[in-house]
């Protein structure tokens, strides 16, 4: 959408340091636009990494003026809000913003050109609603099946498990080899980064499938495909892995799991995550369908070991390695290296 020489900056307010601010942690991880700040007043003249710990020396304002002062060009909403939707506590900020000649990066669920769109005045200015759908989307009819390559499905045991990070980790690791891979984006992280994607969870249920079905065909000439995976089959609130299944037609699967958590997470915490080892075999029938679709096999684990010590971490990943029997890793602290063998090997 934007050229990636443009510099942004990434507002956080009151994100930063939680779960809510993982559109901005994203960015700050894989993006390929110069970062000029994070907005963030809690941590205002602190960089990223005195505030919260992540290696990165990113200066933190506590103003969205100081952001245009600074240059930056395009604004990103770099926060998550519970349901996605923008509140107007952020009016003034985002507008500032506008019409002083910055683009917008939205990816919550909100029309932010209806809202924002008369602020615009400068010729390569632009809002970008990253979550606004196509129309209308085919419906899936397992053409995915047919397809001679290798389609990887990152699944997750709960909603925020490194789906998204995962499975970039491992499309970077596999470009860097010279291997033909495709990424199909399904959220509104993915979809920033690579330009590109479907926004999966704002697109009607009936036609989910379709437009993963599609989003994996137009990389047909791929000889593997990553698809970022969503939600959890674990999680009562998600609809998302079921039409990512039926659409991708996974010939693998790579289960993602937060190490230190044995419950979901809030609301639905008081819902224990069933034993690994059961919940794939659950992911697996589910796809494969009595052998009705794609037989799918899980051929790693990639676990977030966010918040444990290196020796906790260690001791997780082998844990679990031997409850499952598959190569473990977490590919921000240990690297790819286990699971692209994976790929290769199956």
């Amino acid at each position: 959408m934007f050229d990636s020489t443009k510099k942004l900056c990434i507002y956080m307010e009151d994100a930063l340091d939680n779960d809510s601010g993982k559109m901005g942690y994203g960015l700050m991880r894989f993006s390929k636009h110069p970062i000029t700040c994070i907005i963030d007043s809690n941590y205002a003249g602190m960089t990223v990494q005195e505030a919260v710990g992540l290696p990165y020396q990113i200066p933190v304002l506590g103003s969205v003026e100081k952001a245009v002062a600074l240059g930056s060009e395009i604004i990103v909403l770099g926060i998550a809000p519970s349901g996605g939707r923008f509140p107007s506590a952020w009016d003034e900020p985002i507008s500032y913003a506008l019409k002083n000649g910055l683009s917008l990066i939205n990816g919550l669920h909100d029309d932010l050109n209806a809202r924002f769109g008369h602020f615009l005045t400068q010729k390569e200015q632009g809002i970008w609603d990253v979550r606004k759908p196509a129309p209308s989307y085919p419906i899936a009819t397992a053409k995915a099946a047919k397809l001679d390559n290798k389609r990887i499905l990152m699944i997750g045991t709960d909603m925020a498990a490194g789906k998204m990070t995962s499975g970039l980790e491992l499309y970077a690791a596999l470009k860097k080899r010279g291997n033909k891979v495709g990424f199909v984006p399904t959220g509104q992280i993915g979809i920033t980064l690579m330009g590109n994607g479907i926004p999966l969870d704002a697109i009607k249920v009936d036609q989910a499938a379709g437009a993963v079905e599609q989003a994996v065909l137009e990389q047909a000439d791929k000889e593997i495909i990553i698809i970022e995976g969503q939600g959890s089959l674990a999680h009562p609130g998600s609809t998302a892995t079921l039409p990512l299944i039926r659409g991708s037609q996974p010939t693998h699967l790579i289960l993602c799991h937060k190490a230190a958590h044995t419950h979901l997470r809030y609301p639905v915490s008081h819902i224990k995550i069933p034993p690994l080892d059961e919940f794939i075999r659950l992911n697996e029938a589910v796809a494969s369908v009595c052998g009705a679709h794609t037989l799918t096999k899980t051929i790693g684990v990639a676990l977030n070991t966010v918040g444990l010590k290196d020796a906790e971490a260690h001791g997780k990943i082998d844990e679990i390695s031997k409850l499952t029997g598959l190569p473990t890793t977490d590919v921000v602290r240990n690297g790819t290296e286990v699971l692209v063998n994976a790929i290769f090997e199956n």
